[in-house]
């Protein structure tokens, strides 16, 4: 799943994509890369960001998606907003990314449940202006889970086709370094679920230890490549990336090697 944010403050390329031309270019670009998903989000959810209004929100994705369909690329919607993820849909949007996990919209379940999309739920505390403080676990790995289960279990009452649902344990919302590290170690027991997994780890701040000090985020781009190639090995659904050339290197290494020690 390669990223696309057609934001002006996202962590990593912020601003980068904000011209519709440019941001059209890009998905494609991804799509010739190999990316099998191009996911197309207006909204930062980095630590701190505020809320964008829908109206602003649809009015960054809508039209970059409504090409990206037209030019025959596989498209998601990255948003926390039912009536976003309505008007991607009707456009030909494939799938809807919520980090939320339906939290943030009470009418995202009763619209995923109407639409009968392909539906990526993540884990998620809060808003990113104060998830941080929610960071707070027990035992990481089992908090995660329970809520993923509370969370399957509304989304069933509401309507949704189980067999639709992908699950994402949602580095970086409301967790530390050592919770992102705990929960990519025991993917297993969130896969436990019954549900396929998405990993988005791609240059998150977690991984900076793995760059040079003070360098901008996209040099975190080797250590993602690596978590991708592992979260494969680990049996995930599937990978979202800023680096999609890269990571599908690594994915064909890591393919390769399972096949030569199946052999």
């Amino acid at each position: 799943m390669g990223i696309l944010n057609v934001t002006p403050d996202s962590f990593s390329d912020g601003g980068e994509y904000e011209q519709i031309e440019r941001a059209v270019a890009r998905g494609l670009q991804m799509r010739d890369q190999g990316a099998d998903v191009v996911d197309v989000g207006g909204e930062s959810t980095r630590p701190g960001a505020e809320r964008v209004a829908v109206d602003d929100e649809c009015g960054r994705v809508i039209p970059v998606i409504s090409e990206l369909v037209d030019a025959g690329v596989t498209v998601s919607v990255d948003t926390m907003n039912a009536r976003t993820a309505r008007a991607a849909a009707e456009l030909g949007a494939r799938l809807i990314n919520d980090v939320s996990g339906g939290l943030a919209d009470p009418d995202m379940y009763s619209t995923v449940a109407e639409l009968g999309l392909d539906y990526v739920a993540s884990h998620w505390r809060g808003f990113s202006a104060d998830m941080q403080k929610l960071a707070q676990y027990d035992d990481v790995v089992v908090g995660v889970r329970t809520e993923l289960a509370a969370r399957l279990a509304e989304m069933t009452v509401s309507g949704i086709d189980p067999a639709r649902v992908i699950l994402d344990p949602g580095l970086g919302y409301a967790k530390t370094a050592e919770h992102n590290w705990q929960l990519l170690g025991h993917l297993d027991r969130l896969a436990s679920l019954g549900h396929p997994i998405l990993v988005g780890a791609s240059r998150k701040r977690f991984l900076a230890p793995f760059a040079p000090e003070g360098a901008p985020a996209a040099a975190r781009d080797d250590a993602s490549v690596v978590v991708a190639a592992l979260a494969a090995r680990a049996n995930a659904w599937g990978v979202r990336v800023h680096d999609v050339v890269a990571t599908r290197a690594a994915l064909a290494v890591a393919a390769a090697w399972t096949s030569g020690a199946q052999s």
